[in-house]
């Protein structure tokens, strides 16, 4: 299978910037990722469909599914739908969404039933336009998705309605998840990897910090990032500082098994 390889790139004009990277798949946001804005149309939305290039929509940061809150629950699951009517106009594969948390204190199988209860409702109306693809997080005790037995427990409740998973690199290595051996772990849980973040961490094992960092210059050695490419089977989106990010698709595609 050709395994696409590409970037996190900015929305105003992600064509170009993967013509210029050399891209095969790109992720963007579709409105502010620190707001609840709703997307507008993309006004590249004909041509990203029918450039060939692989695409991946991001959601809002402040997205939390699992939230207790209402305030923050009720217009998470509003905008997790927007965002996926959004993504389908552009011929996207998937819409990435966090695991989210709940607050400390508070019960996480609270937690994972609104995730359930997400995709119960969205079902009753023909569910969503593109997968949503759950990614898992670097830090917080009582997130859905830091931690794989956490993960298992989430799956339980969501993997019938046919959820995906995004792997993040960075994420599982701050979150104190080994990557040597990550992919059939993962698998073992979802059944599935849908995409993976391709990053590097600027801090240690277990440190529960989310920073990227490029191929060469993090934490984690590069043997076994490519490791993780090679068994995941699935696009790789780097998310890494972008004036590096031409060099670790060019480092990936000279290393990997495509």
């Amino acid at each position: 299978m050709f395994m696409r390889i590409g970037a996190h790139v900015g929305a105003e004009d992600p064509l170009a910037t993967a013509q210029r990277l050399g891209a095969e798949v790109v992720q963007f946001f579709l409105s502010d990722p620190q707001s609840w804005t709703a997307p507008v149309p993309h006004p590249q939305g004909e041509q990203l469909r029918a450039a060939g290039v692989e695409v991946f929509v991001h959601s809002p940061y402040v997205i939390n599914v699992a939230s207790l809150n209402n305030r923050i629950r009720i217009p998470s699951r509003k905008s997790v739908a927007q965002q996926a009517k959004a993504a389908a106009a552009i011929g996207a594969s998937g819409l990435v969404v966090h695991g989210g948390h709940v607050t400390k204190g508070e019960d996480p199988e609270a937690g994972l039933a609104n995730w359930r209860k997400l995709f119960e409702r969205q079902a009753e109306s023909g569910g969503f336009a593109v997968p949503i693809l759950i990614e898992n997080t670097a830090g917080g005790d009582n997130a859905m998705a830091r931690r794989f037995d956490m993960l298992a427990r989430l799956w339980d409740a969501v993997g019938e309605f046919g959820a995906g998973f995004c792997l993040d690199t960075c994420h599982a290595f701050a979150a104190g998840e080994e990557l040597p051996g990550i992919v059939e772990r993962v698998k073992g849980i979802t059944g599935r990897i849908d995409l993976v973040h391709l990053n590097n961490s600027r801090d240690a094992f277990n440190s529960a910090r989310d920073r990227h960092a490029n191929i060469a210059s993090g934490t984690i050695e590069p043997d076994v990032l490519v490791s993780v490419c090679d068994t995941a089977g699935a696009p790789i989106v780097l998310e890494t500082p972008g004036d590096g990010q031409g060099a670790d698709i060019e480092f990936l595609r000279s290393t990997v098994k495509r």
